[in-house]
């Protein structure tokens, strides 16, 4: 069953006081990337489409929410964070600092370039 998992990296895992800003992401996920697949990727929960849509990955201060082909994308928001040649990222300290219509708009661009 998807989801697995990361439920059970959330719970062995993740550090508490980031559990609600990982469901927020799960959610956002699961609404503007439907056909994603749930997975874990690098011991991280990740999104797969037809290749790695997003990757969730944990410091000691932030929450990283990276997008696989993120340096192709329109950062009308300003948020994204990197410079790879492909990833970009969005940091979230907490769960007040998530932009959802940012991160709406940077999953759907994440999903049209996967299926371009």
């Amino acid at each position: 069953m998807p989801g697995n998992e990361i439920d059970a990296y959330i719970a062995d895992k993740l550090d508490p006081r980031y559990a609600g800003i990982v469901d927020v992401l799960r959610t956002l996920m699961v609404a503007h990337a439907p056909g994603a697949e749930e997975c874990l990727t690098y011991g991280s929960p990740a999104w797969r489409g037809a290749k790695l849509l997003a990757v969730i990955s944990q410091s000691k201060t932030h929450l990283t929410f990276a997008f696989e082909r993120g340096a192709a994308f329109q950062d009308a928001h300003g948020l994204l964070e990197g410079v790879g040649k492909n990833t970009r990222h969005v940091k979230i300290k907490s769960i007040d600092d998530i932009d959802e219509v940012a991160l709406r708009d940077y999953i759907e661009q994440a999903v049209a370039l996967d299926k371009g």
